[in-house]
Formats: structure tokens, C-alpha cells, sequence
């Protein structure tokens, strides 16, 4: 984190000057916006938080609730979502609070008394390697906190209005084409203009039925009950998360929560018959209760509390497109999260997706409204968003169907079902993809092709970008190279170097001073070097063996109003973790050019430089 750049200020540095007007703003819904959001779930507050970095993109929210969340709902936070976090500065908060999964237990009908259950197996929740951080556990209600408190200290001092519900939605024309109204408790409504709306309002979306899109998939046929409890037990396995079939009696689901005393346990309510008429949904808590200690025989829970309880049915449906462009027309009414995907929450998948939803999203919209990329650039949201989502929905599917399925009785085998060896497996199997590092972007405009993918191995193009341990060259600071990358929508070029440090000198010379670069094509006159794409040297060296004097300017560059360096563009090996030999980069070095939303773009060789230039020109305009 960097502060002081415009100046020395006491106080916290996460609470930024506010930008001129802000403070008066906010909270506020004034008549004319850039951007309106509708609905501050995970999406919402998301595409909030990374708008929220531009204060001259006028962005209101709005909440047909009467304030924040408080409790219930996801609770699952998957590696890739931290990554996320650790970019907008809220990781270490989290993970403070957090619950960390690290095993899947699995219980089964006991060999000896299939009335009674016992352990079967663990595996390690997430496999080595995947990410620097852990899938942990946190209620939905605090993830979004942490994105709306992030909102008020920006210099945009961004709030939701809340107890505003959408009543109309119309696209016209002029510079503010689309018009809502909404209405409050009372009665009373209110008109809003907008360059853009984006729906983040869940599965009943307004803003979905106002653009003619709706859902389509299966029907919901098996119910799970859900449980956050407050208990005493003498289930040895209270505090891991645990996969437990019964015989006959169902499987339960338990998921330690935050706190270390709440335990998130779904229950299953099997298959839901269709003359039900929602029957199953009014299903006690007393009830759930009762059969999670039926699944548990010979253990017993005794529910002291209940925070919050649900019932639902599983159903996994899809929109076919998540924006209102028809044809050549552009979008102007965007949709995110369960706005445009329901599924189980099985797989932990639904907060995690419909976040990146919105931060795909947020970039895009901030380097349109800031005239950095045509509004071309906005047809790729629903392109590839669609794609992750349907994915989803594959795989939720599939999970959903095994996880209920009975486990095998040895003296029965032709009733079928499945064993706890094939239980451990296929969890284990998923791991990448719980994880939340499954998704692969097909090659655009945003995205380029794999031709030179064997130059750096390790960072896939398509995929997140995936941090590795580095030394800062200025203060020997031991840091991950992803934690450089910040929700302010720039873009990154990391220019690994060879052998020899000559060809990423050579390169970074050329990116700083020569007209030809992308740099001096698309950084808007006037504005610091670094204010598009921000460079970074990571040298094939220890951090005692170059001096940072000899850095060309790019990766010292002097940025903000009082032209102070930049001392934080420059990278060596840390001998502990070689990031060269980790992410399998080429003795020749390599150009790893990765988007605003940490998800890598290309990968070139250090001489490409026409092809650098030619690829940012594909989405960036020339100043």
C-alpha cells in the first residue's frame, strides 16, 4: 500500500481525501449517473468497491432493503475470492475473521452397525500450491460490509441509497439513455437517468424481467435445509468441515463458521415430488434439528442457538445472455450474480462467481466511462461471463447429484451408491475448480492467443494470474509479485528477465522513452506514465546483485502531483521459492501481460514489441 504520494496527512491511510463533491454526496441519488447498480449483494457491492476508485464516474447503488445485510445466506469464500480481496487492500481483514477450511472429513455407515456413522477419510481441502491464501469461511453479511466500508473511505465516499425498489426500466437514446424509476415504502418515487445499469438484484431480478431476459434450466428437485448453529456435541469432527452419509437417513453437509463456536450444517431433505407446492419449504427448524441427529447416530447435537435457517431447492438455471445488447447494438443494462445464474450451494461456488461477475465487469465499465477503450470493450463482459456461469451450472449439476447420492452397502452392492473411496476422490479431484481458479478465458480482444505460452509455463493464458513469492529490489522486503496489482484499473506488464539482465534493461528503456511503446500511445496526455498499464521488473538475480540506480525510468518512475518516485516496479528472486523455476519461465525471459482483473492477457518474449503495441491496441484508444 502507498500513501503520502500527494502530500503527508495524519491519520488512517485506508480513509483517502475525498474527492471534491463526495462528501456531499453520498447516500445521496442524484437525477443523472454514469452508472447505477441495483442490489448490494456480492456482485453488487463488488462492481460498488471498483467503481469506487474513479470518483469522476458519477455511480450510484441502490437497496430495496432498508440497509446492509445482517445475516444468513453464503458463507463459502473460495481462494481465488481472496485473491480478489487482497486487491482492493481487504484480505487481511478477512482472513483475520475468517474461518480457514483446511480438511474435508468423511463420515459413512459404520462396517460394523450401518445405523451408526464413522470416519471414513480426509483430504486436504485445497492442494498445495494452488493459491497463497486459503479457502476460508465467512458470512456473507461481513463480506459485503467489508466492500461497503471500503466504498465510504474512497474518495468517492460511494453509498447505497437503501429502501428504493425498481418499478420501470427504459432504454432510449441521448447521453443518459437509460431511465428508472423507483419507489420507496412509502410509496413515493424516483427518477434516475443512467449511462449504464447493472442488475446485481438476484433470481427475481427486476432488471433481468425489465430488459426481457429470464432464467432457463431445471426445475428445483431436491431440498436441502440449512442451519447456522450455536451447539454442544460430542461429534469428535465439530470444527473440520465434514461430508456425512447416513443409511437411509440422508447426508448432512457441516461447515465450521467464523467465531469458533458456529457450524453451518445442510441437511438433507431428499427428492422434492412434484405435486410438493412448495410444502418442503415449511419445514421447522425443530424438524432439521432432528434429522441432522438421525444422520448423526450414535453422536448427538444439542442446539443451544440458531442464527439463521433456510430451505431451499436445488435448482440450476442460466440466462442466455447477461446484457441487453441485441445485434450490433451496444450495451446499455448489464446483469450479474444470481441475477443471471442459480444453483446449489454445494459446491460453495454462487458468492464466489457472482463477485467476479461484477469485478469483470467493473474495469470495463471505468475504462469506457474514462474514454481509455471504446464501448466495444462492454460486449465482452456477457461473452465471457456466460461461459463461466454455464460451467457452473455443469458442474453444480453433477456435484449436486453425487453428493446426494447413498453410500454403497458392501453386502448389498446391486442397490448401488457409491463408496467412501469414491467420495475422498472426486472431492479431491475438485479441487482446482472450489478453489475458484478453474476458469480459462478463450482468446479476444482482451485475451491473446497461447502461441508463446512456453516462455512462461506457469501463467496460462486465460487463467488468474498465479502469484509467486519475489524480494523487492529497493528494501529487500520479502512480498507475493500478484499482491502488486491493486482493483484500480490498470493494466500489467511483468517482463521477466533472462540470463542476463540486458533484455529486460532494453525492454523497460523502450516502454519508458520510445513514442512507439504502449506507454507513450495510450497513457492520456498529462497523465503519469503508469496511469494505463503499470510496468514491473522481475530480474533473474538476488535483490543485493543490481542497483536500483540503474533501473531505467520506467521502473522508477516519478508519478503523482509532487513527482516522487515510484520505488515498488522492481522485482528479484527470492531464493526460498524461485519464482523463475515455479512458474516455469524460459531462460530468455518473458512479457506476462495481465488484465485490471488479474487474469492473464498474454504472454509474448521480451523482443515483442510490435506485437505488445499491436495487442494493447486492440481495446486501448491512442491518446
Amino acid at each position: 500500500m502507498q500513501f503520502y504520494r500527494d502530500g503527508y496527512r495524519p491519520g488512517d491511510p485506508d480513509l483517502l481525501p475525498a474527492a471534491p463533491g463526495a462528501a456531499e454526496r453520498a447516500g445521496s441519488l442524484p437525477p443523472e449517473v454514469d452508472v447505477l447498480i441495483v442490489g448490494t449483494g456480492p456482485a453488487g457491492t463488488v462492481l460498488g468497491a471498483q467503481l469506487a476508485a474513479f470518483p469522476s464516474i458519477r455511480t450510484a447503488v441502490v437497496e430495496r432493503r432498508e440497509g446492509p445485510l445482517q445475516v444468513g445466506q453464503a458463507d463459502g469464500v473460495a481462494c481465488r475470492t481472496v485473491e480478489m480481496f487482497q486487491a482492493f487492500g481487504l484480505a487481511e481483514a478477512l482472513l483475520r475473521e475468517a474461518y480457514w477450511v483446511n480438511e474435508v472429513r468423511f463420515w459413512g455407515p459404520s462396517e460394523a452397525d450401518r445405523s451408526r456413522i464413522a470416519r471414513t477419510g480426509w483430504v486436504e481441502d485445497t492442494p498445495a500450491g494452488l493459491s497463497e491464501f486459503p479457502h476460508v469461511i465467512v458470512n456473507q453479511a461481513r463480506m459485503q460490509q467489508f466492500l461497503l466500508d471500503h466504498m465510504a473511505r474512497s474518495a468517492s465516499r460511494l453509498e447505497p441509497a437503501y429502501g428504493l425498489e425498481l418499478v420501470t426500466l427504459d432504454v432510449g437514446a441521448g447521453e443518459h439513455p437509460v431511465t428508472v424509476t423507483l419507489r420507496r415504502a412509502d410509496g413515493s418515487q424516483e427518477t434516475v437517468r443512467a449511462r449504464y445499469v447493472v442488475g446485481c438484484d438476484g433470481a427475481r431480478s427486476a432488471v433481468r424481467r425489465a430488459i426481457g431476459l429470464e432464467l432457463r434450466g431445471d426445475a428445483a428437485n431436491h431440498a436441502w435445509g440449512v442451519l447456522d448453529v450455536l451447539a454442544t456435541t460430542d461429534f469428535p469432527d465439530w470444527r473440520t468441515k465434514n461430508v456425512v452419509q447416513s443409511d437411509g437417513k440422508g447426508s448432512l453437509l457441516m461447515i465450521p463458521r467464523e467465531g469458533g463456536t458456529m457450524v453451518r450444517c445442510y441437511v438433507d431433505l431428499g427428492e422434492v415430488p412434484a405435486d410438493d407446492a412448495g410444502r418442503v419449504r415449511a419445514t421447522t427448524v425443530e424438524r432439521l434439528v432432528e434429522i441432522t441427529n438421525d444422520i448423526l447416530h450414535p453422536y448427538s447435537v444439542d442446539v443451544r442457538s440458531v442464527a439463521w435457517s433456510s430451505v431451499y431447492e436445488v435448482g440450476q438455471r442460466l440466462a442466455d445472455r447477461f446484457d441487453d445488447a441485441e445485434g450490433s447494438a451496444q450495451p446499455r443494462v448489464f446483469i450479474a450474480g444470481d441475477a443471471c445464474h442459480t444453483h446449489s450451494a454445494k459446491a460453495g461456488q454462487g458468492m464466489n462467481v457472482s463477485m467476479q461477475d461484477a469485478f469483470n465487469l467493473g474495469w470495463k465499465l471505468a475504462a469506457v466511462l474514462e474514454g481509455r477503450s471504446d464501448a466495444d470493450l462492454l460486449r465482452t463482459y456477457s461473452a465471457e461471463r456466460q461461459a463461466v456461469a454455464q460451467d457452473l451450472i455443469d458442474f453444480d449439476r453433477f456435484w449436486s447429484d453425487f453428493i446426494a447420492q447413498p453410500v454403497v452397502d458392501e453386502s448389498h452392492p446391486e442397490l448401488g451408491g457409491i463408496t467412501a473411496e469414491q467420495m475422498r476422490t472426486q472431492f479431491a479431484r475438485q479441487g482446482r475448480y472450489t478453489a475458484g481458479l478453474a476458469t480459462t478465458y478463450a482468446p479476444s480482444a482482451i485475451v491473446g492467443d497461447d502461441s508463446h505460452q512456453a516462455l512462461a509455463k506457469g501463467f496460462e493464458v486465460g487463467t488468474r494470474f498465479h502469484s509467486a513469492p519475489v524480494i523487492r529490489l529497493a528494501d529487500a522486503r520479502p512480498l507475493q509479485l500478484g499482491h502488486a496489482q491493486r482493483a484500480d484499473g490498470r493494466w500489467r506488464i511483468f517482463a521477466f528477465g533472462g540470463a542476463t539482465h540486458d533484455g529486460l534493461l532494453d525492454l523497460a528503456t523502450w516502454l519508458g522513452d520510445s513514442p512507439d511503446s504502449p506507454l507513450a500511445r495510450f497513457t492520456p496526455a498529462g497523465a503519469d506514465l503508469d496511469s494505463v498499464i503499470d510496468v514491473h521488473g522481475v530480474f533473474r538475480c538476488g535483490h543485493h546483485d543490481l542497483d536500483p540506480s540503474d533501473l531505467p525510468a520506467v521502473l522508477l518512475p516519478r508519478t503523482g502531483p509532487l513527482g516522487l518516485q515510484d520505488w515498488e516496479k522492481a522485482w528479484a528472486v527470492d531464493a526460498r521459492e524461485d519464482v523463475f523455476a515455479a512458474r516455469g519461465i524460459d531462460p530468455e525471459g518473458a512479457l506476462v501481460v495481465v488484465r485490471p482483473d488479474q487474469y492473464v492477457a498474454h504472454v509474448l518474449p521480451l523482443t515483442a514489441r510490435e506485437e505488445l503495441t499491436r495487442f494493447f491496441g486492440g481495446f486501448l484508444r491512442s491518446r
